[in-house]
């Protein structure tokens, strides 16, 4: 067969109708490309993202308990923006393990008693991590940030201002303020409001920031500013909610919160500097910060003898040896023991002066101990001696501190990935949050756990499952201040049942629990003080 073969072969470069193929119109990327503008792109972006981020919730939830999908983003942010207590129980009792995601946070909460120890108690795997605006309020380098050794070490340093020893020095600066506001509250009550209920847990924030300031930092602080800082701090708590917005903006909670806690710092770095030279000129220690910048002069005391070659005695060594901290570190360790108690206490005060109210038989019981604690002298000021010698206050107290206790959780981070149990593993970054509310109310342990009992801790044996007594945590960050907090209680209940009367205006939401940081009752606490048969004096 005969090749045909095409004699007139020409370039197409030479030829002048050739036209190449339309990049424009051709091949896969234009195929795809070619149906979308803007709106198209944008909208495939969030599907996108939004896959993604259920996606991401899915895998982290693995086998535990949650809502199989997240709303896109969110997730339950707007419900919990108003977090109800019938939410939490029921989150409880969903499971040992449980979880939710917030924007950007996976969150683990751990219900109950065991796995909450586990996290307490797994400093290699977790820390505290309060909520994101609190390292803009408290600031990063604060102590309570703090992980591992180095946490250790500056706790050593603290713990001596909270001995027994130590507690006992704080006894009347405390009793003077309680003096000053129980006449306060029978001027409200009495005179401004002519007996009539009156809502006081306002009043009670107050006592308790008042108390809290004359402990931490004597008389170096202003009537006028522990007012502003009691007033403000509700903007600071407001702030620190477990799920807030994650970013500072003007006018919104955290932004409110953030200029509050720069005015509490800022006072009570002008506090330390006055301590520190009254501490130098010989003074003596009146409060939390005269005796940790006793200390800390103590210990520079001490370096400088050894730098002369002095000969020391090893006895005059001070344990622990400090270093000197500037005022604004100092200001920053104060604000912690403020953050740690205003709002905790401010909730306990509230319970106990509301349940007292409800069961005059327990008031009775509380007063007649104090009275005879003091040999029928009512105007026996406070001593150790005395606190210690009253069971069935400590039993009230202790048993407001279960029933109603003020901090239901404490959130940590997950600093690498946390093997919780032999299924789950809590994701690095994601937030654990070991519940106390559920190992305080275990019907095997406290029996009717949701009826008020002093005696349980008196007779019953409620003081044999320490386990269970997550009130102040447990771990390497236990609560400092656990034994101050609640001799402070017990020293508060007992004076005002000596000096004062009061009654509750009952609702039948009075015992709900209002969860704002700590937990309140539902409806504002309404009280009428009015005097006994003791006038104040």
């Amino acid at each position: 067969m005969a090749t045909v073969v095409n004699g007139s072969f020409a370039s197409p470069l030479a030829y002048a109708t050739y036209s190449p193929p339309s990049a424009s119109n051709e091949g896969l990327l234009a195929a795809i490309t070619s149906g979308l503008n803007g709106w198209s792109l944008v909208l495939t972006g969030l599907l996108l993202l939004v896959a993604y981020d259920q996606f991401a919730y899915i895998w982290n939830k693995g086998t535990i308990a949650g809502p199989t999908f997240k709303m896109p983003f969110i997730g339950p942010f707007l419900e919990s923006v108003n977090p109800k207590m019938d939410k939490y129980k029921e989150k409880w009792a969903s499971g040992d393990l449980s979880c939710v995601s917030v924007f950007h946070k996976f969150v683990v909460i751990a219900s109950s008693r065991d796995m909450a120890r586990k996290v307490f108690n797994s400093p290699m795997y977790v820390k505290p991590c309060v909520v994101d605006a609190a390292y803009k309020l408290l600031r990063p380098t604060n102590w309570v940030f703090l992980d591992g050794k180095e946490h250790v070490d500056y706790r050593k340093g603290l713990n001596g201002l909270f001995t027994r020893q130590a507690l006992e020095i704080y006894l009347p600066g405390q009793e003077e303020v309680y003096n000053k506001y129980f006449a306060r509250f029978l001027e409200i009550s009495q005179k401004e409001n002519g007996g009539k209920p009156t809502p006081f847990m306002p009043h009670f924030r107050e006592l308790m920031c008042a108390v809290s300031c004359r402990t931490f930092v004597g008389h170096y602080m202003s009537e006028a500013a522990v007012k502003k800082i009691a007033h403000d701090y509700y903007n600071i708590t407001a702030a620190l909610e477990l799920v807030n917005f994650p970013i500072i903006l003007p006018f919104t909670k955290s932004w409110y919160g953030k200029k509050a806690a720069d005015m509490v710092l800022d006072e009570f770095a002008k506090c330390a500097a006055k301590s520190k030279v009254r501490m130098a000129a010989g003074g003596r220690v009146t409060c939390v910060m005269d005796g940790w910048v006793k200390s800390m002069q103590d210990s520079e005391a001490y370096r400088q003898k050894l730098a002369k070659d002095v000969e020391v005695d090893p006895s005059e060594k001070p344990n622990p040896l400090l270093r000197e901290f500037s005022d604004f570190e100092i200001s920053m360790t104060v604000f912690t023991f403020l953050f740690a108690s205003q709002d905790a206490t401010s909730s306990a005060s509230t319970w106990l002066y509301q349940l007292m109210a409800d069961r005059p038989e327990v008031l009775d019981k509380v007063r007649a101990e104090n009275l005879a604690v003091r040999n029928g002298d009512r105007n026996v000021p406070f001593s150790m001696d005395i606190l210690e010698n009253m069971p069935y206050t400590r039993a009230v107290v202790k048993e407001t501190l279960r029933y109603r206790p003020p901090v239901i959780m404490v959130p940590y981070i997950v600093k690498k990935s946390f093997p919780v149990t032999e299924d789950y593993t809590a994701p690095k970054g994601s937030m654990i949050v070991p519940s106390v509310y559920p190992a305080l109310h275990d019907p095997e342990v406290y029996p009717n756990p949701d009826y008020f009992d002093p005696d349980r801790w008196i007779t019953g044996d409620a003081e044999q499952h320490p386990k269970n007594w997550l009130v102040f945590g447990t771990g390497p960050h236990y609560c400092l201040g656990q034994t101050y907090a609640q001799l402070n209680l017990m020293a508060m209940i007992g004076k005002s049942s000596l000096f004062l009367d009061w009654k509750h205006h009952v609702t039948p939401k009075s015992e709900d629990i209002k969860v704002f940081a700590t937990i309140f009752p539902q409806v504002t606490n309404l009280l009428s003080k009015r005097p006994t048969i003791w006038d104040i004096t």
